[in-house]
């Protein structure tokens, strides 16, 4: 990075002041900076699972924050649990494949970790690859949650994704991302 880049703003160094501290998010202010922080601190974990069929899993929900359905790559906190709080993103990730979608793997690969949304929050997500998957369930989430599951050729995962965004769907952005990493990521990347 060159100088001006390094150079940081006037507000890094101001006092942080808690607006609203709620159960999973704090709204915090920095200067004239506002943000969310996540109270867990494992961040967020996404999951590319392939079906041995070739079959890319998404999971369909409904968003009270947007209010509307999306379609995302099965995910979750990483922490959120009674007592869990030290729990690993890969522990994570194990839990929320079967609980979002019906399907064990037998191997988790770390791709990349960064900010889910540098200038608003804290968040930091992890996207791991999901190996060796076995069905042994229903999916569909926790008591909490309504999901529907799609099993999707992964050569027709993008169509797809265009299709269930002109019928009216929120397609997180995340997915592409996801796509990109199923199908470049290569082992040695993985000091992204």
């Amino acid at each position: 990075m060159n100088d001006d880049a390094n150079r940081m703003p006037a507000d890094a160094d101001a006092p942080v002041e808690t607006l609203y501290e709620g159960h999973w998010l704090s709204l915090r202010r920095r200067g004239r900076w506002e943000y969310a922080e996540r109270n867990n601190p494992g961040g967020a974990v996404i999951i590319l699972a392939l079906t041995p069929e070739d079959k890319l899993l998404f999971v369909e929900q409904y968003r009270v924050a947007i209010q509307q359905h999306t379609i995302e790559m099965p995910a979750g906190l990483v922490g959120d649990l009674a007592g869990q709080s030290g729990e690993s993103v890969l522990v994570a990730a194990r839990r929320e494949l079967e609980e979002e979608t019906g399907y064990r793997c037998q191997q988790l690969e770390f791709m990349h970790r960064g900010p889910s949304s540098s200038g608003m929050s804290t968040e930091m997500i992890t996207f791991v690859r999901a190996r060796e998957l076995q069905k042994v369930g229903p999916g569909g989430g926790d008591h909490s949650e309504n999901i529907v599951v799609h099993e999707v050729a992964m050569r027709e995962a993008g169509d797809w994704l265009f299709a269930r965004a002109r019928e009216g769907y929120s397609i997180d952005p995340k997915l592409f991302a996801g796509l990109w990493f199923i199908e470049h990521f290569r082992r040695d990347d993985s000091g992204l």
